[in-house]
């Protein structure tokens, strides 16, 4: 129990012996009954805190009600650092404490409407919906932090945002976890059930009628995939809005915001429509906003394009793709660079038939995603660093996220092949305490080292990591020389490995066969 509550609650006795009024009897018990619930949360004297400085001592009679009270709680002091954050603006100091500060901004209302969907009534949203963007808001505020600590900038602005925002998201991240139930969500003809069946005829499609047309060379609507998004901002209704971009190498930094909803954007091919850029933390940029194309734009569907950074690994983080799209589908997508290549920041994502090319900590963030029928190929890195491919970032135990790599390939890239044996390839390291990652089914070539996974610091996260491998295959595949870490280990049931199917782990928890029997739609 929290100290200050203590000093309250001995103040009140005191004072109710002295006065002993009906009013300071019903105060007394009111605190104990806020106390009982605020123990069943992951940082109690927070909730009895905010309890006593909002006033609200109506107790709740049930945990809906609870879970209902925090929210509003974790909303009223989102707002106030976001007011308390806009303030700051002014007072950076440097390039590199405004960029930092300009993501946090855009991180911060990110999260309150986040947090708005969250609190709506039920009917318009399930509780797994509100555990994925429960666990968002928590990412957004650990990538803002994240921007300053990069960026060598964490003395004067950063400590100046501190406030409980985190730790009441997390405590309304422990109550939700409770309540989520399961869901079938199972693929239809090979896509997720949340892709409507319009849009999976459209994947499906050879020649699809596009809203507006993409060229280079003037036989479209637009020269630019920006003037394509600028039209779709314009544009009336909330529909599927297709945007092709014919073949054409297009240097652009592309941020697709939430304000526009339902795009499609369909190239040529991921050999013919390349969107490219070179922004790095080197450079001076965060790893948030190095992206050559960040989306958010809910249900956003991108085919047939590849998504590149040319930084280069000098450069360090330089990412080609960030995703905070909630239930998003890449299909047929390529995304090239070195470090830090395919940012799945947040939300539900899907990547099909994909390639991806990097270096170190390559498919990294902390979305709940699945990539299924993707070729995974390692480049050759800087002399002295080692590859890893995955570096996930949880840390919350109740975030529903996690990387899961099903039915896919990861191979040597044609610069890593001559030098394969120079080099150490991982699958993947902790970026996070409760970092997770597994690898389902999949071609594991001779470039992957023995023991699998590799330490980010010392013994960091290796208890509470979960790292899984089920049924791979290929010259890598054998764990008998695997890390002994307490968090990794061999999945040998298929109930446990079918937590982490398209089904289960991005569309709700789908039922699979006790025999393990591998399925599309599941394993």
């Amino acid at each position: 129990m929290a100290i200050k509550l203590w000093f309250f609650l001995l103040f009140m006795s005191f004072a109710s012996l002295l006065f002993p009024t009906q009013s300071s009897r019903e105060n007394v018990l009111t605190i104990k009954a806020i106390d009982s619930w605020c123990t069943k949360t992951p940082y109690p004297e927070i909730c009895e805190h905010s309890f006593i400085q909002d006033h609200k001592y109506t107790v709740p009679k049930q945990k809906s009600d609870f879970k209902k009270l925090i929210l509003e709680i974790t909303m009223k002091q989102a707002l106030k650092a976001q007011s308390h954050n806009k303030w700051l603006g002014p007072k950076c100091r440097n390039h590199k404490e405004k960029a930092a500060w300009a993501d946090c901004l855009k991180l911060y209302q990110d999260t309150i409407i986040l947090l708005n969907k969250t609190i709506e009534p039920p009917t318009k949203s399930t509780d797994f919906d509100a555990q994925t963007w429960l666990s968002t808001t928590l990412t957004n505020l650990e990538t803002c932090r994240a921007g300053f600590v990069e960026l060598g900038v964490s003395d004067f602005v950063l400590p100046l945002m501190s406030n409980n925002v985190s730790k009441l998201i997390s405590n309304s991240l422990a109550i939700n976890n409770d309540s989520v139930k399961p869901e079938t969500n199972a693929y239809v003809d090979g896509f997720p059930g949340w892709v409507s069946p319009g849009d999976r005829k459209l994947l499906q499609l050879t020649s699809l009628k596009p809203d507006v047309v993409v060229a280079q060379d003037g036989s479209g609507n637009f020269r630019t995939i920006k003037a394509a998004l600028d039209a779709a901002a314009k544009r009336s209704g909330s529909g599927r809005f297709i945007i092709h971009a014919k073949s054409g190498t297009y240097e652009e930094n592309l941020d697709i915001d939430k304000n526009l909803k339902n795009i499609m954007l369909v190239g040529d091919g991921m050999r013919y429509t390349i969107i490219t850029g070179s922004r790095s933390v080197v450079g001076g940029t965060t790893t948030f906003n190095s992206a050559t194309v960040a989306v958010t734009s809910d249900k956003f569907i991108a085919s047939g394009i590849t998504f590149r950074n040319t930084a280069g690994p000098e450069n360090h983080q330089a990412v080609a793709l960030r995703s905070g799209a909630d239930l998003s589908v890449f299909y047929r997508c390529g995304f090239e660079g070195y470090q830090d290549t395919l940012y799945a920041h947040s939300q539900r994502q899907f990547y099909k038939e994909c390639y991806v090319y990097g270096t170190v900590d390559f498919i990294f963030g902390n979305a709940a995603v699945v990539l299924q029928n993707c070729m995974i190929f390692v480049r050759r890195p800087m002399q002295g660093q080692q590859n890893t491919v995955t570096a996930q970032g949880r840390t919350d135990p109740n975030q529903n996220t996690g990387i899961s790599i099903h039915n896919s390939r990861v191979m040597a890239a044609a610069d890593l092949k001559p030098v394969v044996g120079s080099f150490k390839t991982y699958l993947g390291r902790p970026w996070k305490e409760y970092s997770r990652t597994v690898f389902l089914q999949s071609y594991l070539d001779t470039l992957v080292d023995p023991a699998g996974w590799l330490e980010w610091n010392g013994n960091f996260a290796l208890d509470t990591l979960y790292y899984g491998e089920y049924k791979n295959i290929g010259p890598a595949s054998s764990t008998s020389r695997r890390v002994n870490w307490r968090g990794y280990r061999v999945i040998t049931s298929a109930s446990e490995a079918s937590q982490f199917t398209v089904a289960n782990f991005i569309a709700g928890n789908s039922w699979l066969p006790a025999t393990g029997v591998p399925f599309t739609s599941g394993l």
